[in-house]
């Protein structure tokens, strides 16, 4: 769940280009706390690396099999994902599509909002 911060901050230019800073000669997203947050819970995701790990195991002894389960395994995640964003857009669009009663803030704060999911998208 994305949590609206304590501090209204400015939305600036560097905040609508999504700037990066350089590390180490690494390009690397701004620190945001809320894309700290995984897309997946955690029993979530361990349940898909428990699976994944049980299709590798079965390769060896039934490769077809295992690449058919890691095609269904794959399908299934990326399902959850598509469950995932249609839940997240909705809170989203909850916040902004109050008709004429909507702030710049509210606009503001739904589009960081927008940002943080689409880098947590980016770094899956």
């Amino acid at each position: 769940m994305i949590t609206e911060p304590q501090v209204h901050e400015p939305l600036t230019t560097a905040d609508l280009a999504g700037t990066s800073t350089q590390v180490r000669g690494e390009q690397q997203p701004e620190a945001n706390n809320q894309n700290a947050v995984p897309l997946f819970a955690q029993g979530e995701a361990e349940q898909f690396r428990s699976a994944w790990r049980d299709i590798q195991t079965s390769f060896v002894d039934e490769p077809r099999s295992a690449v058919q389960k890691a095609d269904e395994q794959v399908a299934r995640c990326i399902k959850r994902l598509a469950e995932i964003f249609a839940e997240e857009r909705t809170k989203m669009e909850r916040e902004w599509d109050k008709g004429d009663n909507v702030s710049t803030e509210d606009l503001r704060q739904a589009l960081r909002r927008y940002r943080s999911f689409f880098d947590r998208l980016l770094s899956v």
